[in-house]
């Protein structure tokens, strides 16, 4: 099993404990508050993330032996939310195994692809672009 199939594996197992959409939507949101802000210094426009309906902003780290790190932020507390998700998934993975990795086959196995607007999954798509043009 990979890294990342565990990682999403954990995710959708938390996912589980939730009866509903809103408490999975409280704890995505919670998610987000707990990600430490981007400075203002980081709020530039070459970290900011086009095709999203929010103000999204993502610094991208590469440690010396190539594994790719990021932190991210937004002004809307869903959004936070969801870069907290893709940190926890791809933080630290391989340039292989995020250009391999797939936004909407991950938004169905979380049940996600249901609830998030056609724009969220937008943005997120956009994201998800963002980190994947970084490991080209």
């Amino acid at each position: 099993m990979s890294e990342f199939t565990a990682r999403l594996d954990d995710l959708y197992d938390e996912f589980e404990l939730f009866d509903d959409w809103e408490e999975r939507y409280k704890y995505i949101i919670d998610l987000g508050k707990d990600m430490a802000p981007l400075t203002l210094a980081e709020k530039t426009e070459a970290h900011k993330v086009r095709g999203c309906a929010s103000q999204v902003w993502l610094v991208i780290d590469e440690a010396p032996s190539g594994i790719l790190k990021f932190r991210g932020d937004s002004d809307a507390f869903i959004v936070k939310g969801l870069i907290a998700l893709l940190s926890r998934l791809l933080n630290g993975l391989s340039h292989e195994e995020i250009q391999g990795f797939s936004i909407r086959d991950t938004l169905n196995k979380l049940g996600l692809n249901e609830a998030l607007s056609s724009q969220r999954t937008n943005g997120l798509m956009s994201m998800v672009e963002r980190l994947k043009h970084a490991t080209a």
